[in-house]
Order: structure tokens, then sequence, then C-alpha cells
């Protein structure tokens, strides 16, 4: 909406706190920092320590609404990395908030389109929201967020008309449109037009004097198509109505009301890409446009529903004819081919069954996608990572720029305090932070590409993600294991100081080494034992997917519940060793990001991702900072899609389930039809057919 300021994201305000213990040999402190300078370089390029003699300053208080635990947080890794206050990555800078009132208006008016027209992507294709300050002739003045048109012209004669059109045309996806006007003074004589007219249509005139343009006139109630001589329509109109007009883009035709009554059909075989427009032509005319600001005075909802429900049955009338077999087969193929994709073990095998067929993967292989899928669900991608490594050792080392994603993706739990190099070193995190939700959103998959653009089923949920190391005495803290000998590894692992890039290539393999072959016990799965395609309790403790230790796990959460909802959300979980660990792991990532930008020329999208995520320092407190999406625990799915896609491959099976795939060319389809201007595409969607 114009007259708005438009938000921008804060700058990142860097506490430096004096609860941060000083850093450890290598990491440099506030008092080492010279001047201002990138966050990315001081964590890859800690400036030397400062000569002996050198008093350093004293800290600086904790900024306004820092305290304590935020010494932990954002605010104490900028203090440990060096951060001077301000210093950071290129952030914007602080917005002036706009009118309240006026940012509740737009977000109204954005829940209200996207009511109304749920297949058009504005990004491509912007609904009109206002009339165009840059097409309308002079004696057009507007005002009140360009919504109110008043004429300030001569009005003496009909050279003296005037028009303005809409920012935008009417986007064929919305099947179908609707706008209001209302007449808020008639002025002189009354000599109004709505309607609508093509781009380019001269603006000294009324809508429907010239070719490609369309209006219903207020002062004698005619209609004007493309001609300077009006038809009898409707009633005549006046200060105090409403009209709206109705563009019907699946058959091309046009209708007003008055009031909220319908006036019937005005216009027949309209060219698509038309825009709202409103011409005056006497002293005194205002009118007010509503193009979803506010509810509408017509019922057009209700009108939406009707061609809604003709569409749907038109589709559901469609000729299958003999092929009916033939059809029924190949889906069913296509739903076995998707519960083996992600792992849908159970269910894949009762399905088989049924149908008649043979599951194309076998049931190990699908468990141990499976297990790394819920590990990079979890946040755990360090453990995630070694286990790759360990079942399909030469994935990663043929897949160096899939190794890297990894790696920045496991850098990112880090800063939120969920993978298990920093949860192990004593750092806590809220559960709010770090758990991956539970319930499944409606169709929506974690190993589909974001390209297509679909949701189809979650696989699977935070709780019982964790791996469970045979012959270990283990507990639970903080719903993720803990154990003497995977303490022992991570204190082993961590005192390490420096790697370079090939070690770092293999930086959790001698973990892997370590741990035994994973058993049945690993990791809770689906299990073998079935009875009408719902699991049986089995001897090795499993119940249809679950194990006795997610009960186990499932108490633990609930004790820990308590204590992690009072702790704020900090950097690495609020362990200064975390920290620590995290910084030396992100100058061994830049290390890793320098080699492959030798070996293998440069890579943008590598460059971006790891900038963004280093940016994360840049913040006191990272989730609520303007990069803070990295953080969310959805930013995992993709991720876990495109592991799961090269782990596919190595078995020669396709990266993308057919299902998925025929999914999104529905969607594509859909979206040829929106830009060739068929407007029955808008009550088509996809998702209407899956639900």
């Amino acid at each position: 909406m114009s007259g708005q300021q438009q938000q921008q994201p804060p700058s990142p305000q860097l506490s430096v706190a004096a609860a941060v213990p000083p850093p450890a040999p290598g990491i440099p402190s506030a008092a080492a920092s010279p001047g201002p300078a990138p966050a990315a370089a001081l964590l890859l390029h800690p400036p030397p320590p400062p000569p002996a003699t050198a008093a350093p300053p004293p800290p600086a208080a904790a900024t306004a609404g820092s305290s304590g635990p935020a010494a932990a947080g954002g605010g104490g890794a900028g203090a440990a990395l060096g951060l001077p206050a301000g210093s950071g990555t290129s952030a914007p800078a602080p917005f002036p908030h706009g009118d309240p009132a006026l940012n509740e208006q737009e977000k109204e008016l954005k829940r209200r389109l996207r009511r109304l027209y749920p297949a058009v992507d504005e990004q491509e294709t912007p609904l009109p929201r206002s009339w165009s300050p840059k097409d309308k002739f002079s004696y057009i003045g507007l005002s009140q967020n360009n919504l109110r048109v008043h004429y300030k012209g001569h009005g003496k004669t009909p050279k003296d008309a005037a028009s303005v059109r809409a920012t935008h045309p009417i986007p064929a996806a919305c099947g179908i449109y609707y706008f209001e006007v209302k007449i808020v003074s008639k002025g002189r004589d009354g000599y109004m037009g709505i309607g609508l007219s093509a781009q380019g249509v001269n603006m000294n005139r009324l809508p429907g004097w010239d070719k490609h343009s369309y209006g219903y006139h207020g002062d004698d109630g005619h209609s004007f198509c493309s001609s300077g001589t009006g038809q009898p329509y409707g009633p005549t109109f006046t200060t105090g109505d409403v009209i709206g007009c109705c563009v019907n883009l699946i058959n091309n035709t046009c209708f007003y009301t008055k009031n909220g009554h319908s006036l019937g059909i005005a216009f027949t075989d309209l060219p698509p890409n038309l825009y709202p427009t409103v011409g005056l032509q006497t002293p005194g005319e205002v009118v007010d446009a509503n193009f979803g600001q506010h509810p509408f005075v017509f019922d057009i909802e209700d009108y939406m529903r009707e061609w809604r429900t003709k569409i749907q049955a038109q589709i559901d009338r469609f000729p299958i004819g003999d092929r009916e077999g033939e059809w029924q087969t190949m889906i069913q193929k296509m739903v076995s081919s998707y519960l083996v994709h992600h792992g849908y073990c159970a269910t894949a095998e009762a399905f088989a069954r049924s149908t008649d067929q043979t599951v194309l993967e076998e049931l190990a292989s699908i468990k141990n996608r499976q297990r790394i899928q819920k590990l990079v669900l979890a946040g755990r991608m360090g453990e995630a990572i070694e286990t790759t490594q360990q079942l399909y050792p030469s994935l990663l080392e043929r897949n160096p720029n899939l190794l890297f994603a990894l790696k920045v993706r496991q850098f990112i739990e880090m800063v939120n305090g969920t993978d298990s190099e920093v949860r192990c070193l004593g750092g806590h995190s809220p559960k709010s932070q770090d758990s991956y939700p539970v319930s499944p959103r409606s169709f929506s998959s974690p190993s589909m590409s974001p390209s297509h653009g679909m949701n189809i089923h979650n696989l699977a949920t935070g709780k019982g993600s964790s791996t469970h190391f045979t012959g270990f005495e283990s507990s639970c803290s903080n719903g993720v294991i803990s154990n003497k000998a995977h303490q022992s590894y991570c204190h082993s692992k961590h005192t390490t100081t420096s790697l370079n890039v090939p070690e770092l290539n293999n930086i959790n393999v001698s973990r892997s080494q370590q741990v035994n072959s994973y058993s049945s016990n690993d990791v809770d799965m689906e299990t073998d034992h079935y009875s009408n395609g719902v699991a049986e309790t089995s001897s090795n403790g499993f119940l249809n997917g679950s194990s006795k230790h997610d009960h186990e796990m499932e108490e633990c959460d609930t004790e820990m519940e308590v204590e992690s909802s009072q702790l704020r959300r900090q950097l690495c979980g609020g362990s200064q060793a975390a920290i620590e660990r995290m910084i030396h792991f992100g100058r061994e990532l830049q290390a890793m990001s320098e080699q492959l930008r030798r070996e293998c020329g440069k890579n943008t999208v590598n460059k971006k991702m790891l900038k963004d995520a280093f940016s994360l320092l840049a913040y006191s407190d990272p989730w609520s900072s303007p990069v803070g999406n990295q953080l969310d625990p959805i930013q995992r799915e993709p991720v876990c899609s495109v592991l799961n896609s090269a782990i596919l491959e190595t078995h020669n099976l396709p990266k993308q389930p057919p299902l998925a795939l025929a999914m999104g060319q529905a969607s594509q389809c859909l979206g040829l039809m929106a830009r060739s201007g068929i407007g029955s595409c808008a009550f088509a969607t996809v998702e209407d057919y899956l639900h």
C-alpha cells in the first residue's frame, strides 16, 4: 500500500558482556580487535593477541536489553569473536516503523487477497491494489493511498473527460476478479464511468469509448463496449452508491453490481490483461476504490464457489475409457515408489502386498536412509554426516559440494545449539530452538525439492530420532542421549586445535571407527513384523516405528521441559566451550571453502551459503535477526532432500519419486495456463484433490 513506510530489518546489536569467560588461545577477544571488521573475517582470520603491556579496555556494559545469560548468546559470541558494536556482516540499518493502522490494513489486505485469489503468484503477476499515479490523465487527482479519485479539470465538454488505471492488470490466475467503487460525490453532472481498459488506451476519455475499453456510466446507466455509443444496461448511480465490477476470466465476461445486487452480464469476449479503470468528467466528482482493503458489499465468494464447483465437476467428468486398469496400476506404482523414497518401511511393504507389487529397494537400505533423515531433521548434522560416511563411504567424497552444504548446515545447528558436537560440551538449549515439529503438515515432504513447491507428508519428527550406540551405558540429557563413551569421544575430539582441509573432509571418520556396527536397536525404525500392515511388538523393543527407548526419551524430555522453557535461546546452548568449538569449526569450514574454490572454481551458491551462515554471528539474538530463518527447523528439510536424493542415486533409483514429479508437472501446467490467460486454472489446484 503506497504511503506506508516499508519496514527494514534492524541492524545487529553486539553486546559485550563481562560474564563471558576469557577466550581460549587462538580465539580473538574484544581487546584484540584493532577496529571494526566483518564477523566472518574475525571468525576465520583472528587478529594477533595484544601486547602484554597493553591494558585491555574495560568491558562495555551490556547493550540495552541484554544481560546475564545473553553473555553466552549472540552478545557473548560478539565478545568471544572480538566483534565491536556495530561491526559484523553488512546488515540493513534500523528502520522507522510505519503507521500501525496502515500496517494492520496492509496485513488485512494481504489476507483477503490470498483468500480470494490463492492461485495468484504475486511475485510474477501482482494484483491491482490501488490506482496508478503514473497512468492517468492530468485532470485526475489521487489521495488516500491512491484509492480516492477526484476530478480537477474544467468539465465543460467531453474533451475534458479523464480516467485512471490501476497499478497492475488483472491476472488470469484469479479465475474470478472483483473490485468495487463507492460514489463519494456525483459532482455537478455525475458523468462517471467504471470499468476496464487495456494498457495504452487513451486516458483523456471515459472508459468504454475506445477500442479495448469497457465501462458502465452513471449518468444514463448505459454500458459502453469499445464505442462512443452506449447500450441500455442498468440503473443510474449517484452519491452513496457502491458499484462493483466482476471479471470472469474463465468465460471472458463481465458483470456489474449495484449496492450488492448483480445487474447481469454487460460484456462478453473480453481480451486478457485488462486494468480496472475509472473515469470522471465534471467538477466535484469523487469516488473511492476497494480492491480488497475492506469486505465487499457483494458476496463475490459465493459466486466463486459456484464456479469452483463447475470446474471441479468438469475435471471429474474427464473420460478415462478403456485405460482405467492401466492407469490404476501406474498410480499404485507411483504410490509405492513414494513410500520407499521417504522410508516408510512398514507402509511400503503392506501396500506392496495388498497391490501385488515388489518393493524396489531392500528394507535395510530404506532403514539406513531413514536413520540419516531422522538425524538431519533433528538437527544432529555431525552424526548424520558420520553415518552417511560409514554407510556410503564414497558418496560424500564424490560430492564435495554436497559435503560442504552439510557442513554449513552443521555450523548453523552449532549456532542453534542442537548439533551433538556442541551439546556434548555442556550446552543446553530450549525446546523451542531445537525440536523438530512433531505434527506433520498436510502433504509436506522433507525429501522433496522446494523447487516443486509441493507439500507431501513430513517424514519424521524430532522425537525418537536419537542414535543409540550398542553397548554404551546411556542416559538422556535434554532430549539427546548422553553416555560415558560418547562424552569421552567428544572430549578427545574437541581437544584438537587445528585441522587441515583433507582432515576436515574426513572430520567424522575417526568417530565412525569407534562405533559398533548398527544393530536393530541403533535408531528407532519401523519393525519387520507386520500384521495387516501394522507393526506388532517385537522382542527388540520396537512398536510400529517407535521403541522403548522412545518412551524413555519422552519421559526425559518432559522432565527437561520446565527447565528448558525457562532458558533464553543462547548461542551454542550457552556453553563457552561450545562457542569456541563452533568458532574453530567455522575456520575449518572457511578452509574447506577455499580449497573447493581452488579445485573446482568459483561457486556463488557455496559462497552465499557460507556468508549467510556466518552472518548469524553478527547479532546478539540470531533467532530474531534478518538471517534468523536459517535457524528454523523447517530449513533442515531441503538439506534432508538433497542428501536423500544423492543416496538414492547410488542405488540407481530416481532422485525424486514419480508421484512428486507428477504433482510438480501438474502445478507447472497450471502455471502455464495462468500465463496463457486460461482462468479455469484458479479452481483446479492440485491440493484440492489431495485432501
